[in-house]
């Protein structure tokens, strides 16, 4: 039986008009044969209805509260901030108050099953307090066809610049798919512009995403399915989006992607050559961290990263995943690097840089996974005592390769994570650091609002008392106390707080990206080629170009009218 015609997912939202359709003019001829039928109709429920559900066309989009719920790594957190922005710049009101809001916007993850399962558990809840839903991130990009998404709006990882269109059509009660891929002539562009307006969860921190997708096939990786093949964005852009990110008061810029490491292959440079940019432009006393990086791409640049870690607005900070420690595990997993590869990669930079803190990732119970395997994953851990360890229980995704292998038994995965998160706390990383000194750049607030949380030279955790003024500071402390994941510092009584901004942070919840030429036109949003921005002096609101989707409308209607108009005239002298 043939799928209907509403299961193909359009790559945009278009009024489509076929060659079977009647024309103007034949509608006009056999309008004589046609006899009117008159349907009582109840006025009363009529009425009702009317006054219960407004038409959509008596909506006013731009007025709306919106609440945004984000999952996942620091590339969705960057898209969530863009498309808050943006949205923000038009008009709407971000609130952190879910119900109080009119619409949801779900940003999702699909690395892990607990993940999506949340996701689907939040489309649920918004279904039953009747709340508008605009779906994001990569389970719906992965897998738009699932029966739990069927009839919601969705918006593709690299469609985030048309999040104002996607909402406003599905306000006024329309289901929007957009799920295609940026391209300029012929060639995967690595998303949305990085100048948009956008609303940092931490104004002192700005994420950038250097490139999105990958160049690896890992059996057990479902996020390949949503962000694709590499694709880097060029070195001036992102250089620009940093030096925008300082002019706005941010102290501290975290460089992500899926893979940091394989960055510039597809346009004809690397990473080093990125970040020797990339430092020229930090102000004295900020700092870049760096994301994650897979070992094979990492090993052709080893000299070059030690030297890029070495320098002062650098942390010392690397994520290599290694996922496991048995080499016929990692051929399943397609990870393309043995063992030796890591460790060669650790050791390395461990020489080269003193005192270089590395994370890890280690997945426990993948398929074929045996108790040898294992052991040599434990011993790994023992031997390098990771000071950061994202233990995994591993899930199989739909749709990928590892789902489809045999499965360690749920009770053997299960233990094995505990066996190795014990591993993990038996050691304390950070006890012979007690009583150093150490600068920490201040950025943020403990989960507990007890302290100040802050980061030495290695990305090392740091509390501190919780004086304003060290906020967005560089500030000298003693070390007095150490826990599994963190230090205290004690402030150095007669040390000088250093400001690294270069000028006053944005207040939270502001829009950036807001600049001068932006506000007079000179910048645009989103898709949108015209120079048609503005700031409302009025109402203070970002008045943003007309949506795309209702430029060609417009344009289509225009003609419309011009053609019912030509068609009026030529009947009206037949008649004559």
């Amino acid at each position: 039986m043939p799928s209907a015609s509403c299961d193909t997912l359009l790559g945009d939202i278009e009024d489509i008009v076929s060659h079977e359709d009647s024309k103007p003019q034949d509608r006009h001829f056999v309008r004589k044969d046609v006899v009117p039928k008159v349907r009582r109709r109840n006025t009363q429920k009529y009425l009702q209805e009317e006054e219960n559900s407004p038409p959509s066309d008596s909506t006013i989009p731009g007025i709306q509260k919106i609440w945004i719920r984000t999952w996942g790594c620091s590339h969705n957190n960057s898209d969530g901030e863009y498309m808050a922005g943006q949205l923000a710049a038009y008009g709407y009101k971000i609130t952190e108050n879910a119900s109080d809001a009119d619409l949801w916007l779900l940003n999702s993850c699909t690395v892990k099953n607990p993940a999506e399962d949340h996701f689907r558990n939040s489309i649920k809840k918004a279904q039953e307090e009747n709340k508008k839903i605009v779906l994001a991130g990569c389970v719906p990009q992965a897998q738009p066809r699932q029966d739990y998404l069927k009839g919601l709006s969705i918006i593709g990882v690299q469609q985030i610049d048309r999040v104002v269109e996607v909402v406003e059509e599905t306000i006024k009660g329309h289901s929007v798919r957009l799920l295609g891929q940026k391209k300029d002539n012929g060639r995967r562009l690595g998303g949305a512009r990085l100048d948009l307006p956008k609303i940092r969860k931490n104004p002192l921190i700005e994420i950038i995403s250097i490139n999105t997708g990958c160049l690896n096939a890992c059996t057990y990786c479902k996020t390949k399915h949503a962000r694709g093949n590499l694709a880097s964005y060029p070195i001036d852009e992102l250089v620009d989006r940093a030096k925008q990110s300082f002019q706005e008061g941010v102290c501290e810029i975290w460089l992500t992607s899926e893979d940091t490491g394989a960055y510039g292959r597809d346009i004809g440079t690397n990473l080093p050559t990125l970040l020797w940019k990339l430092v020229e432009v930090i102000p004295e006393g900020a700092m870049l961290r760096l994301g994650m990086t897979n070992p094979p791409y990492i090993l052709e640049h080893l000299e070059e990263m030690a030297k890029i870690l070495n320098h002062p607005r650098v942390y010392a900070f690397l994520h290599i995943p290694v996922q496991s420690a048995s080499d016929s595990v990692l051929m399943e997993m397609k990870r393309e690097y043995c063992v030796a590869d890591f460790k060669r990669v650790v050791d390395f930079l461990k020489e080269k840089v003193p005192g270089i803190s590395i994370a890890t990732d280690i997945i426990c119970g993948f398929p074929g996974e045996t108790d040898q395997d294992f052991q040599e994953t434990v011993k790994l851990v023992e031997e390098y005592k990771f000071p950061s360890l994202f233990i995994n229980q591993f899930y199989p995704r739909p749709g990928t390769p590892a789902a489809k292998m045999e499965q360690v038994p749920a009770q053997v995965k299960k233990q094995r994570t505990k066996d190795l998160s014990w591993v993990f706390h038996s050691y304390s990383p950070y006890n012979h650091k007690i009583g150093e000194r150490q600068q920490v750049l201040v950025t943020e607030e403990s989960f507990d609002s007890k302290f100040y949380v802050a980061h030495n030279r290695f990305y090392e955790q740091v509390l501190v008392p919780k004086n304003p003024a060290f906020m967005g500071k560089m500030v000298e402390v003693d070390i007095c106390e150490s826990g599994k994941h963190f230090m205290k510092g004690q402030p150095v009584s007669d040390a000088k707080v250093y400001t690294p901004s270069i000028s006053k942070p944005l207040a939270k919840g502001e829009v950036s990206g807001l600049t001068k030429d932006f506000r007079n036109g000179l910048g645009s949003s989103g898709s949108h080629t015209s120079a048609a921005s503005r700031c409302d002096s009025a109402s203070s609101r970002m008045v943003l170009p007309m949506p795309r989707l209702h430029q060609d409308r417009a344009l289509r209607m225009s003609v419309g009218l011009a053609l019912l108009a030509l068609l009026f005239a030529f009947f009206v002298k037949v008649y004559n």
